[in-house]
Protein backbone atom coordinates (compact mmCIF):
# COMPACT_ATOMS: atom_id res chain seq x y z
CA UNK A 1 0.00 0.00 0.00
CA UNK A 2 1.22 3.68 -0.75
CA UNK A 3 0.00 6.48 1.19
CA UNK A 4 -1.89 9.51 -0.13
CA UNK A 5 0.43 12.00 0.01
CA UNK A 6 2.37 12.13 -3.07
CA UNK A 7 -0.94 12.01 -5.28
CA UNK A 8 -1.74 14.76 -6.76
CA UNK A 9 -5.46 15.00 -8.72
CA UNK A 10 -5.61 15.91 -12.73
CA UNK A 11 -9.05 16.58 -11.89
CA UNK A 12 -11.80 17.03 -8.68
CA UNK A 13 -11.63 12.91 -7.43
CA UNK A 14 -9.02 12.10 -10.62
CA UNK A 15 -5.61 10.92 -8.78
CA UNK A 16 -2.96 12.30 -11.18
CA UNK A 17 -0.63 9.23 -10.82
CA UNK A 18 -0.85 4.96 -10.49
CA UNK A 19 2.18 3.42 -8.70
CA UNK A 20 3.87 0.04 -10.47
CA UNK A 21 5.71 -3.44 -8.17
CA UNK A 22 9.10 -3.21 -8.06
CA UNK A 23 10.59 -4.21 -11.46
CA UNK A 24 7.04 -4.18 -13.06
CA UNK A 25 5.45 -2.15 -15.87
CA UNK A 26 1.92 -4.53 -15.12
CA UNK A 27 -1.20 -2.59 -13.76
CA UNK A 28 -2.89 -3.81 -10.48
CA UNK A 29 -6.34 -3.50 -9.76
CA UNK A 30 -6.10 0.41 -8.35
CA UNK A 31 -4.00 1.33 -10.60
CA UNK A 32 -6.48 0.20 -13.56
CA UNK A 33 -9.57 1.60 -11.22
CA UNK A 34 -7.40 5.13 -11.48
CA UNK A 35 -6.69 4.93 -15.50
CA UNK A 36 -10.50 4.40 -15.35
CA UNK A 37 -11.39 7.78 -13.59
CA UNK A 38 -9.01 9.89 -15.97
CA UNK A 39 -10.54 8.15 -19.02
CA UNK A 40 -14.23 9.18 -17.78
CA UNK A 41 -12.74 12.79 -16.99
CA UNK A 42 -10.94 12.29 -20.22
CA UNK A 43 -13.98 11.98 -22.33
CA UNK A 44 -15.88 14.50 -20.20
CA UNK A 45 -13.27 16.87 -21.56
CA UNK A 46 -12.68 16.08 -25.41
CA UNK A 47 -10.27 18.72 -25.65
CA UNK A 48 -7.86 18.17 -23.33
CA UNK A 49 -4.21 16.53 -24.31
CA UNK A 50 -2.20 15.11 -21.67
CA UNK A 51 1.47 13.52 -21.59
CA UNK A 52 1.53 10.38 -19.09
CA UNK A 53 5.04 10.38 -17.73
CA UNK A 54 6.95 7.03 -16.44
CA UNK A 55 9.33 7.18 -13.28
CA UNK A 56 11.37 4.42 -11.76
CA UNK A 57 13.37 3.37 -7.79
CA UNK A 58 16.92 4.74 -7.64
CA UNK A 59 17.87 1.30 -8.03
CA UNK A 60 18.90 -0.46 -11.63
CA UNK A 61 20.92 1.52 -14.28
CA UNK A 62 19.66 4.57 -15.58
CA UNK A 63 19.38 3.27 -19.10
CA UNK A 64 17.74 0.37 -17.45
CA UNK A 65 15.17 2.98 -15.56
CA UNK A 66 14.72 4.74 -18.59
CA UNK A 67 13.45 2.10 -20.81
CA UNK A 68 11.10 0.81 -17.36
CA UNK A 69 9.66 4.31 -16.93
CA UNK A 70 8.87 3.74 -20.83
CA UNK A 71 7.45 0.91 -20.39
CA UNK A 72 5.13 2.06 -17.37
CA UNK A 73 4.17 5.19 -19.21
CA UNK A 74 3.20 3.08 -22.50
CA UNK A 75 1.28 0.28 -19.87
CA UNK A 76 -0.76 3.89 -19.11
CA UNK A 77 -1.37 5.20 -22.33
CA UNK A 78 -2.24 1.45 -23.82
CA UNK A 79 -5.03 1.06 -20.96
CA UNK A 80 -6.86 4.55 -21.73
CA UNK A 81 -6.84 3.61 -25.49
CA UNK A 82 -8.31 0.41 -23.97
CA UNK A 83 -10.83 2.80 -22.48
CA UNK A 84 -11.73 4.64 -25.94
CA UNK A 85 -9.34 7.38 -25.17
CA UNK A 86 -7.50 8.36 -28.46
CA UNK A 87 -3.68 7.98 -29.40
CA UNK A 88 -3.27 11.42 -30.46
CA UNK A 89 -4.69 12.57 -27.26
CA UNK A 90 -1.66 11.10 -24.76
CA UNK A 91 2.15 11.23 -25.20
CA UNK A 92 4.85 9.42 -23.30
CA UNK A 93 7.92 10.63 -22.06
CA UNK A 94 9.85 8.42 -19.34
CA UNK A 95 12.32 10.03 -16.60
CA UNK A 96 13.44 6.93 -15.08
CA UNK A 97 15.02 7.45 -12.08
CA UNK A 98 15.94 10.85 -12.94
CA UNK A 99 12.63 12.61 -11.04
CA UNK A 100 12.11 11.07 -7.54
CA UNK A 101 9.15 12.20 -5.84
CA UNK A 102 10.00 10.76 -2.42
CA UNK A 103 13.57 10.80 -1.71
CA UNK A 104 15.35 7.76 0.41
CA UNK A 105 16.50 4.60 0.00
CA UNK A 106 13.96 2.56 1.77
CA UNK A 107 10.73 0.77 0.66
CA UNK A 108 8.30 3.74 1.15
CA UNK A 109 10.53 5.92 -0.86
CA UNK A 110 10.96 2.81 -3.53
CA UNK A 111 6.96 2.55 -3.99
CA UNK A 112 6.25 6.32 -4.09
CA UNK A 113 8.98 6.16 -7.05
CA UNK A 114 8.12 3.71 -9.15
CA UNK A 115 4.66 5.10 -10.64
CA UNK A 116 3.09 7.03 -13.90
CA UNK A 117 2.34 10.68 -13.47
CA UNK A 118 -0.84 12.02 -16.20
CA UNK A 119 -0.39 15.65 -16.86
CA UNK A 120 -2.64 18.30 -19.03
CA UNK A 121 0.23 19.66 -21.91
CA UNK A 122 -3.51 22.19 -22.69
Amino acid sequence: YVGNETVEMLAVDVPDRVFFAYDSYSLNNVAQDTLKKQAKWLKANPSVTISVQGHADERGTREYNLALGDRRASSAKDFLMSQGISSDRVTTISFGKERPVKSGSNDTAWAQNRRSVTVRTN
